[in-house]
């Protein structure tokens, strides 16, 4: 296959041609004939210049199917966000479009089909923007690094076997013979065998951790499978720059550099304070960008673990070609508690009367920055009468199988599996903006959203209902809307607004990271500012593309 050698284009072009067809490839050592763009998987790097405009001309060969190309994370008009059906019509088997806007930022994206399962078939790159001014974050070697899967099975054969079995792709389940190593870690039989039982009645798994897994999955680096050993060169004392993209489909990946420590200096495109760190959970559609300083004459393995365990991408820092670093062992499969099921700190069998509060401890609690929605914020300014668009809980039925009677503040919180694993690990809380945001205002709506599903019928939705069954989700243009989710479920969701920026209230005042992609953790309620200072349509999903195509979708319309 034609991978990505993650190395950038020599300099910024403002036109692009680029073709979305069949081409005869090898991925994971198997010769096919994939969807690909630019005959390679991933895509070709686009680089262009912040403040420049942008042509770039899509041209379908594919025989039988529409295409798109969306721009995820890129600020452009609605009619140029490449969502068939939203902002076009799509692009014909044979026909061209062309994409022109004005690039207002900089940073790392990257591009997508937004047509059908194309994304999940390899159609998907990525996308450099250099800033107008010197950037702050120069280094002598700069890579991007994709991250991604592949697998023969179609997406709708999986959609097929897992409205069969939920757990369909999910074979490390608990048995007898673990329940000694669960008595361990519940500090008691007792209290394990309770946890058992407890999920046991829920009719779930605390083991199913991802939908899909390396079960069927290959993962990939820059469009390598682990032992083709991708390389990226350095000579010691360079600083190096890693553009992380994860362009997956249903995989969240845990990064990390044995023996380099990594200085997260970019969230989605977007600078913010250094924070310096050894491990990081990107989730799907996300991207980081991190600083390494190798100093040793030695190769450096860019480790990325699947969050359920059940594979890994990989590839190498070296001084020179060829050379392969230490690849560390997986970490432990996570294991699902309670907390996940938004019963905050319940134990199994336990109900809210039992429970005990000494001294509300108001830190684990999820309150919107600075108050709660009758406090005033943003410091000074005096905050406008909140009006609060609260569906309340969603009922228990076919569509909702599960709500959260306690979810809790997750920012300070690395994610499942990565707690007090030894290593300083990203979290949310820890994002930090290099200015304060461009809009103070406080917000005048709050927009209640609970992010539901049914593990069982593999039914995915807003407010326990389905994208056919919700109308738009409404927005005055300029107005400043909180947007708050309640994730009932036992899944992440990686949440993505098109067209407009989240800036994720995470108790950075005014310094809030914006970010186009928010990871919701089960069982957790978080909050984000948006100003709808772009008017059109635009798509509001879940980045899990199973879980988007099976109804966690809806539409903002702003007017």
């Amino acid at each position: 296959m034609a991978s990505a050698s993650g190395i950038l284009p020599a300099q910024a072009s403002s036109l692009w041609n680029l073709t979305v067809g069949h081409t005869r490839t090898t991925i994971d050592h198997k010769s096919l004939n994939a969807p690909c763009i630019g005959n390679a998987v991933p895509g070709p790097i686009l680089r262009w210049k912040q403040g420049d405009t942008v042509s770039v001309s899509v041209t379908n060969t594919l025989k039988h199917e529409d295409t798109s190309i969306h721009w995820h994370g890129i600020r452009v008009p609605s009619d140029m966000d490449g969502v068939p059906g939203l902002s076009f019509d799509g692009i014909k088997p044979g026909d061209t479009f062309t994409y022109r806007f004005r690039v207002h930022q900089s940073g790392t994206y990257w591009y997508h089909s937004h047509s059908g399962m194309q994304e999940a078939q390899g159609l998907y790159g990525a996308i450099v923007i250099d800033p107008a001014h010197p950037d702050p974050n120069y280094c002598e070697r700069d890579y991007v690094i994709v991250l991604s899967e592949w697998t023969d099975v179609s997406p709708m054969d999986m959609i097929s076997n897992l409205k069969m079995q939920d757990d369909y792709y999910t074979f490390r389940q608990r048995t007898a013979a673990s329940f000694p190593q669960d008595a361990r870690a519940a500090k008691g039989a007792w209290a394990a065998l309770k946890d058992r039982l407890a999920w046991s009645r829920m009719r779930m798994a605390a083991t199913d951790i991802s939908d899909v897994s390396g079960v069927i999955y290959t993962y990939l680096l820059n469009g390598h499978a682990p032992d083709m050993n991708w390389n990226g060169l350095f000579r010691p004392g360079e600083r190096v720059r890693l553009r992380f993209i994860n362009a997956s489909s249903m995989t969240l990946f845990d990064v990390r550099i044995p023996g380099l420590e990594m200085l997260v200096v970019q969230a989605d495109g977007n600078d913010v304070e250094p924070v310096p760190v050894d491990e990081f959970r990107i989730g799907v559609a996300e991207t980081y960008d991190v600083i390494v300083c190798p100093q040793d004459n030695q190769a450096y393995t860019i480790f990325a673990q699947s969050e359920d365990r059940t594979g890994y991408a990989r590839g190498t820092l070296a001084p020179r070609p060829g050379m392969i670093g230490t690849i560390p062992p997986m970490d432990p499969r996570p294991v699902r508690t309670m907390i996940d099921m938004g019963m905050g700190t319940m134990r199994p069998g336990e109900t809210m009367g039992d429970m005990s509060m000494p001294g509300h401890d108001m830190a684990s609690m999820d309150m919107p920055e600075m108050g709660s929605a009758h406090m005033h914020h943003m410091g000074s300014m005096p905050a406008p009468p909140l009006e609060v668009d609260d569906p309340g809980p969603p009922p228990l039925n076919v569509e909702n199988q599960n709500v959260a009677i306690m979810p809790i503040n997750r920012l300070d919180s690395p994610g499942d599996g990565l707690e007090h694993n030894g290593r300083r690990v990203l979290t949310y809380k820890q994002l930090r903006a290099t200015r304060p945001g461009a809009d103070p205002r406080p917000p005048t709506r709050e927009i209640i959203l609970h992010l539901t599903g049914n593990m069982e019928r593999y039914i995915w939705g807003f407010n326990g209902r389905k994208y056919s069954e919700s109308g738009p989700i409404r927005l005055k243009k300029g107005e400043r809307v909180r947007f708050t989710l309640i994730n009932d479920t036992m899944m992440e969701h990686p949440i993505h607004l098109h067209g407009l920026w989240s800036e994720l209230e995470n108790g950075q005042g005014a310094f809030r990271p914006y970010k186009h992609t928010i990871i919701a953790q089960p069982g957790s309620r978080l909050s984000y500012l948006v100003t709808a200072d772009v008017a059109g349509t635009w798509a509001y999903h879940c980045h899990l593309m199973l879980h988007m195509d099976l109804g966690m979708f809806r539409t903002v319309i702003v007017e």
